[in-house]
């Protein structure tokens, strides 16, 4: 694994204002992996790495991208991150031919009884053998990284593979969803496909850039929370006071205390990883997730309330979201992830909160 020093630095993104212009002017009928594209070929997937110095910044690009589509934000998320692991396990996206320049997912997801079996080949590479699930934008993604064993159970063993090849089969059978339906988390055969090994067994989740992966997923939940938050404010600003009642200001309290409240765990988090990018941010990644599941539960709920039936059945967007964020946000572990990090609060000397 490399070192700080040696890590390749990505491109910062230059303003935020620079991703909204860009979002603004995505082809609004164009399905999300053609929006990818379209922001891939602008550059606006480069993002700076987590742990480097600008980590709140990568992750309000992803709760812009977020609050735009969360689908959109599913697959962008998934190639950004994409790039950061390989950058981080000394392997570059454009090392093989294939990925050039090429979209990427992460699937790292381990369903029940399914795995993806590793064969070594004479040569140095590998094949794979086995059904993947959840694998979002697979159906049109060129690349993806995913996790998968060796035969006597060594792994997980991060491995890169292109999509479009023989022996890659994408099945969307499983997948009825109907909040995310076009990132199209879908299942994936292999059958005898080329691989190539990217770091060695564990490498993936032995990483600091693992847990501080997984917190650059709650700045997409607080991303999608957030336009349901804006839609109900702009609602309040567009009526007279007198016309507002007593329970939608209300609600945009309550509102304004979570987002705010989540921006805060957020900004903190970032800025711990920041400040220590080689220590375990299990703790600090599980509060952040935490802390924007809880605020898209309030927020979804509040500003439902508030907007009424016309909100989720006039509003094209807001519809979208609000059908969107709880399927996403259930990416989370739920209480799994609460009783970690209550082991590990339990395992911290002295006052675990101080102010």
């Amino acid at each position: 694994m490399k070192t700080s020093a040696q890590l390749p630095a990505l491109a910062r993104l230059p303003t935020q204002a620079w991703l909204r212009r860009a979002l603004s002017a995505l082809p609004p009928q164009a399905d999300v992996s053609t929006q990818l594209n379209e922001l891939m070929g602008m550059g606006l997937d480069k993002l700076p790495l987590p742990g480097q110095g600008a980590t709140l910044q990568r992750w309000q690009a992803l709760a812009l991208v977020a609050g735009h589509s969360l689908s959109l934000a599913k697959l962008y998320e998934g190639h950004t991150d994409a790039l950061a692991i390989l950058a981080e396990l000394g392997e570059q996206a454009d090392d093989a031919a294939s990925c050039d320049g090429a979209s990427w997912g992460v699937w790292a997801a381990e369903a029940a009884n399914t795995r993806v079996i590793i064969t070594p080949t004479s040569d140095g590479a590998v094949l794979l053998n086995g059904t993947k699930c959840w694998c979002s934008g697979a159906q049109t993604l060129h690349c993806g990284l995913l996790t998968a064993w060796y035969a006597d159970g060594r792994g997980p063993q991060l491995v890169r593979v292109a999509m479009h090849q023989p022996g890659v089969n994408v099945s969307c059978e499983a997948w009825h969803a109907v909040g995310m339906a076009a990132s199209a988390s879908v299942d994936v055969t292999f059958a005898q496909a080329a691989a190539q090994l990217v770091g060695q067994p564990r490498d993936y989740i032995a990483r600091p850039g693992f847990w501080q992966g997984g917190a650059g997923i709650a700045a997409c939940w607080y991303g999608g929370a957030r336009f349901l938050g804006e839609a109900l404010h702009q609602t309040l600003r567009e009526l007279p006071p007198e016309a507002r009642g007593a329970f939608r200001p209300a609600a945009l309290g309550k509102v304004d205390l979570a987002l705010h409240s989540t921006a805060v765990v957020l900004r903190d988090a970032a800025q711990w990883i920041d400040n220590n990018p080689f220590a375990d941010a299990r703790a600090t990644a599980l509060r952040a997730r935490l802390a924007a599941e809880g605020c898209a539960k309030q927020v979804l709920d509040e500003a439902g309330r508030a907007l009424g039936a016309a909100a989720f059945c006039r509003d094209a967007r807001f519809a979208r979201a609000a059908a969107d964020l709880p399927v996403f946000v259930r990416q989370s572990h739920a209480d799994r992830d609460f009783t970690v990090l209550a082991e590990n609060t339990l395992l911290q000397g002295g006052t675990p909160w101080p102010l």
